[in-house]
């Protein structure tokens, strides 16, 4: 069955920036449709850290306290690898000014479900679920005038269009939207791959709840963030290194664990074959241009970043504030054109460049170095500077837990705040 539709803004992709994009129009009045293939938001090893720009955010939004109210942990500091093996606090987020003074770890299916119940109280937000967005829309003109679309709702499969003022590309790393716009990103060299697994935490343990634990040997890092009742590991390895990973086989792998981390070497077992591990192929690229006529690029789809300090999810709830901000009253009036879609890429194509060279430089004198088989070697002056000025890791800190030129919500879509949050001192 052909189905063809209208909206005032079309949005692929219901990711934290495509949900919280849905969450500000709809709150401004702006008829907006949120397509999400899969069907629920219940997917492991997704981005899982929630900065203190999207806190703050959230308490401008009125939904601070609520998001209080979900299981997660805080994370504390950021610590620096040393060439001694140790590791050096590089970023202190307890010396900023209470409550946005940690970084929470919560799963990303609480978050995304926890704004899309916020957005349902808005008539003109629209989320549907099992439904891809699979090709642009265009007039004679050569304008993106919507998208096709491909639903497994029920038992069957349907196709249709919808045809949209604005169609907003939120479709992560691999967009179909930007292919199908023939849009290509500038790619930049990364030296690693990363598999993801879990692995079960004794009641009996004293590690500290979201305390982040890397190990090194050789050329290989196992990164273990600690949950309440498991371990999330990330091991690393350098990239393109997945078929001999999955060719050594599970107990090959399993050794590679014990090896790096022997206090967990009793339960690899749980590692039950290299299905359980996944593979994410880190990017980190950007497009020189973040929009078409009729059609707006944001998020993974704009800049895929790597994992290396935890920032896609804030940086992509960034991008949609910054967009809001600027089309919601272009929308409504029917007055969008090219140079809107310009000034949201214009306003958060700096800090996009500034987080990217960051991470360039740690692939660089950190994860490059391991890749090689070498100890990480971070500039000395800035380990001397961290290990003997403690007031210098309030800078990283505030560059890590807000980053550059953090957005605040626009008036339009501020709520009553919640009740004051309690303040929370230290990590």
């Amino acid at each position: 069955m052909h189905k063809a539709e209208y909206t005032t803004c079309l949005i692929a992709g219901g990711g934290p920036a495509g949900v919280m994009l849905g969450l500000l129009l709809a709150r401004a009045g702006v008829e907006v449709t949120v397509l999400e293939k899969h069907a629920d938001f219940l997917r492991d090893f997704r981005g899982d850290t929630v900065h203190a720009s999207t806190i703050r955010l959230l308490d401008e939004l009125g939904l601070g306290e609520g998001f209080r109210r979900l299981p997660q942990s805080r994370l504390g500091n950021f610590r620096l690898p040393t060439p001694s093996g140790d590791s050096v606090m590089l970023a202190d987020f307890g010396l900023l000014k209470a409550p946005y003074n940690y970084v929470a770890m919560v799963p990303q299916w609480d978050l995304l479900s926890f704004l899309v119940e916020a957005a349902g109280h808005e008539q003109a937000f629209t989320l549907r679920m099992s439904t891809e967005a699979t090709d642009l829309l265009r007039d004679g003109t050569g304008k993106v005038i919507g998208v096709a679309y491909r639903s497994r709702e029920g038992n069957g499969e349907e196709t249709g269009e919808i045809r949209a003022d604005l169609t907003v590309a939120c479709d992560g790393r691999g967009s179909v939207l930007r292919a199908r716009a023939g849009l290509v990103p500038r790619e930049f060299p990364v030296p690693f791959d990363t598999w993801w697994f879990r692995l079960p935490r004794n009641a009996d343990e004293t590690e500290p709840v979201a305390s982040i634990a890397p190990r090194f040997a050789g050329s290989e890092v196992l990164l273990s963030l600690t949950r309440r009742d498991y371990h999330q590991i990330a091991y690393l390895a350098a990239k393109g290194l997945d078929p001999t990973l999955r060719a050594e086989g599970v107990e090959a792998f399993r050794a590679r664990v014990a090896r790096l981390r022997p206090d967990l070497a009793d339960r690899v077992d749980h590692i039950r074959s290299m299905d359980d591990l996944h593979l994410l192929d880190v990017k980190l690229n950007r497009l020189p241009t973040w929009h078409r006529p009729g059609l707006l690029l944001l998020g993974d789809a704009a800049h895929a970043m790597s994992p290396a300090g935890g920032v896609g999810i804030n940086l992509a709830i960034q991008d949609a504030v910054a967009a809001a901000r600027v089309i919601a009253s272009p929308l409504l009036s029917r007055t969008l054109d090219g140079g809107h879609l310009a000034a949201v890429q214009k306003s958060r194509r700096l800090p996009t460049v500034i987080v990217q060279t960051f991470q360039r430089l740690l692939h660089r004198v950190v994860f490059a170095q391991v890749m090689a088989g070498k100890q990480p070697n971070p500039p000395k002056p800035l380990l001397f500077v961290a290990r003997n000025f403690p007031a210098f890791r309030k800078l990283p800190a505030r560059m890590i837990a807000f980053g550059p030129r953090p957005e605040h919500a626009p008036g339009f879509a501020r709520r009553k705040p919640d009740p004051a949050p309690e303040p929370h001192h230290g990590g």
